[in-house]
């Protein structure tokens, strides 16, 4: 199995803990990263996750990201045919930079995209890949929590 997950997932760990979602979030991060490392699940990056963690400036969430990163198995370059799919993808909404990040995913045949946006899954019938919240995934897929 071939997981992607986007920016936001990664630096879920950094956001306001108090607030029973983000720490849900965060939990189940923690928990498909163990799930990653048992051999479970491949993780994917891609050189739009490393530009957009590049332009962090926040330096301890750069430096995280990129420890995380270093588990991928699969590296996505962009290439034309992801950037054409990622205009399309603009057509319907989406921001340059997610659109990137799901015709990323997709060319490298993810089983699943991960995000902790509302607003992206809401648009995620147009993808070519099953998006899905890090809490339902650990729910669903992993299935550890209730």
């Amino acid at each position: 199995m071939k997981i992607y997950l986007d920016t936001s997932v990664y630096n879920r760990p950094f956001d306001d803990q108090t607030q029973p979602r983000i720490w849900l979030e965060t939990l189940s991060l923690a928990l498909i990263l163990q799930w990653i490392e048992a051999g479970n699940a491949q993780l994917v990056s891609s050189s739009v996750l490393e530009y957009e963690n590049s332009r962090n400036p926040q330096v301890l969430r750069q430096k995280w990201m990129s420890r995380c990163l270093q588990q991928a198995k699969i590296y996505q370059l962009v290439e034309p045919s992801i950037r054409t799919r990622a205009n399309t993808l603009g057509e319907i909404g989406l921001g340059a930079i997610d659109a990137l990040h799901v015709a990323a995913s997709e060319a490298a045949e993810c089983d699943y995209f991960l995000t902790c946006d509302d607003r992206l899954l809401k648009k995620s019938k147009f993808f070519a890949i099953k998006s899905i919240n890090p809490v339902d995934f650990v729910q669903k897929v992993i299935g550890v929590l209730p």
